[in-house]
């Protein structure tokens, strides 16, 4: 089994968890706290399959720890973008609204609590 997992940075870790389950509907697979209520490690699991890790900006070293917060992408494949669409609106900032795209997706974009892009689609990748 193969698997990619996006890694992100947060300034504020415990509101990202927040937000990402709570919000984008990830569940929550493990939690490693840190100082003062602080994320030093966190996993979090799309319900259709993948994953993303992520940590406080205080607990990155070496060339991890150069990755700024809020300045990533992330795609996720969902099959009803709609309903992902209805949740999302009410709780993110929608960057791009849903619509049909010119190469047979349907996809909206919103941002998480510290600007990082996420992108909900319906398009698998090319096979």
């Amino acid at each position: 089994m193969n698997e990619i997992w996006p890694a992100l940075r947060y300034d504020d870790a415990p509101a990202a968890l927040k937000f990402l389950t709570g919000v984008f509907g990830f569940s929550e697979t493990l939690v490693v706290p840190g100082e003062n209520g602080d994320i030093v490690h966190a996993e979090i699991r799309w319900p259709g399959g993948g994953g993303v890790m992520f940590s406080g900006t205080a607990y990155c070293a070496g060339v991890h720890g150069e990755i700024k917060a809020g300045g990533n992408a992330v795609y996720v494949v969902v099959s009803d973008v709609d309903a992902v669409y209805e949740r999302v609106q009410a709780g993110a900032e929608i960057a791009d609204p849903i619509a049909d795209t010119d190469y047979g997706s349907r996809a909206f974009t919103a941002r998480d609590t510290e600007g990082n892009l996420w992108t909900f689609g319906t398009y698998k990748g090319a096979a």
